[in-house]
């Protein structure tokens, strides 16, 4: 009877267990416009995994990456908090995220509580010596080998396509090997990651982070049975595919989690780490900038972002109000955990996603991209607040207002009808700018003798080390 019951313990623990440490999966695409998803606006890229995610789900239509580009962005969003309050004030490439027991990155806080972390794609945080391993994650999916173009092959290729190659040397950058010695897409590889993880630990808590390296430039490898699938223009069809590719991700997962009944017990979190690619004419419609060309405007920090969890979060609604990716950390730890590090600059968005809460998430966000330097395109010192955007590209510029909701494309500066709201949003942001660490040093590092993210298949583990 003794056994009958535990057995009984047992069984009942592996049921529940998901309810009682429920899961969250992290999606944060590479240069995703907010105008280039169907949830948001765009008509000529079928993306019908996302509109069924946005359809379970909340659209979150002025979400903020406050440390654009690509690594400084990834950095705040696995601390929590903004960048410069570890010393990044621009690109810093190799500068260290904190490695602190009061200031844990996402993935060593979910680790210390239990969960099982996992990694799949691009990484782009901290130093050489700071993996995906280094910093918290349990498993970091190895990086496969890419495909090595023949001399035919090249030969065959279009002239565009043909030069993109041969700069590389014949290395595709988006077709790999997989475990079979066969072809493979690479985001359709990250994918299969991903179910595999899942697929491991579905007995268990698991946090998932998928940072693959599309939509990332160039996509011009894109194959023709996925530009097919949409009907945007010749110049945007490599682009739009690649879109398509990620879209099926979405896909593979709702799958896997519905094969475990982990759907209402997995919190989905999908978004971009900065705006549009404007080089391979992403949009971020009805906003203007981006990437490369039209780093100063709204573009290219506001991206597209989604939330789902069935059951706990609405449904096929909206959400308006201003919030961060650093809020991606408070709200995961909140919903897993119940309480958020003392560290963040986040908040927990399920009490303004579920409507307890009505407007901002945050009342103020700020930008000070002004590290010496960085490439001049990607100089920024801005401020929101309410439907006002503040801007100015260097310290002696003089600020520039924007009214957002009446002019998106921010074409009529309205500084000088507006002294108060100008004076008033830039002392916030000196404010705030006084709160920040200083300008941190990237140090000096030999490359390690492993690479951080391994290469080749399967997953390398934290207790390899």
């Amino acid at each position: 009877m003794r056994c009958i019951i535990g057995f009984f313990v047992v069984l009942v623990f592996a049921v529940s267990h998901a309810a009682d440490r429920p899961n969250a999966v992290l999606i944060y695409i590479d240069d995703l416009g907010y105008g280039d998803i169907g949830p948001f606006g765009c008509e000529d890229i079928p993306t019908p995994h996302l509109d069924r995610l946005a359809k379970e789900g909340v659209v979150c239509t002025t979400s903020y990456i406050t440390n654009p580009p690509c690594c400084p962005s990834r950095c705040a969003l696995i601390m929590g908090q903004y960048g410069q309050r570890f010393g990044k004030y621009g690109m810093s490439r190799g500068l260290a995220i904190p490695d602190e027991a009061e200031r844990p990155t996402l993935a060593k806080y979910l680790s210390g509580k239990g969960y099982a972390t996992g990694q799949v794609g691009k990484w782009d945080i901290g130093t050489k010596q700071q993996g995906p391993l280094q910093v918290g994650f349990g498993e970091v999916a190895r990086r496969p080998p890419a495909k090595q173009y023949s001399e035919e092959e090249i030969a065959a290729m279009p002239k565009a396509l043909r030069k993109t190659v041969e700069a590389k040397k014949g290395v595709s950058q988006f077709f790999c090997i997989d475990e079979q010695g066969e072809e493979q897409w690479l985001t359709d590889y990250d994918g299969d990651r991903m179910v595999d993880f899942i697929e491991r630990h579905r007995d268990e808590p698991f946090f998932l982070y998928w940072s693959p390296l599309a939509v990332h430039s160039k996509s011009i490898e894109a194959p023709e049975r996925l530009k097919s699938r949409t009907t945007a223009p010749e110049e945007r069809r490599a682009l739009a595919g690649a879109i398509c590719a990620v879209d099926d991700q979405v896909g593979k997962l709702f799958e896997v989690l519905e094969a475990h009944d982990l759907r209402e017990e997995t919190l989905i979190i999908f978004s971009s780490d900065n705006g549009a690619n404007i080089g391979e004419y992403g949009t971020s419609t009805p906003y203007t900038g981006g990437k490369g060309a039209g780093t100063q405007k709204e573009g290219w920090v506001r991206v597209p972002t989604i939330f789902s969890l069935p059951g706990q979060l609405p449904q096929g609604e909206t959400y308006a109000g201003m919030m961060a990716n650093f809020d991606f950390y408070s709200t995961i730890a909140s919903y897993t955990c119940g309480e958020i590090p003392e560290h963040c600059d986040g908040v927990d968005l399920f009490p303004w996603l579920q409507g307890k809460k009505t407007g901002d998430a945050h009342k103020n966000l700020f930008w000070l991209n002004n590290e010496p330097g960085d490439a001049e395109r990607r100089h920024l010192i801005a401020a929101r607040w309410q439907d006002w955007r503040l801007y100015k590209k260097y310290e002696a510029d003089a600020w520039q207002l924007f009214d957002l909701k009446n002019d998106p494309t921010e074409s009529t500066d309205l500084a000088a009808e507006h002294p108060d709201v100008v004076k008033k949003m830039a002392k916030r942001h000196a404010d705030w700018a006084k709160t920040l660490a200083p300008l941190g040093e990237t140090p000096t590092l030999k490359k390690p003798a492993k690479p951080t993210v391994p290469k080749g298949h399967g997953w390398e583990t934290a207790s390899a080390e």
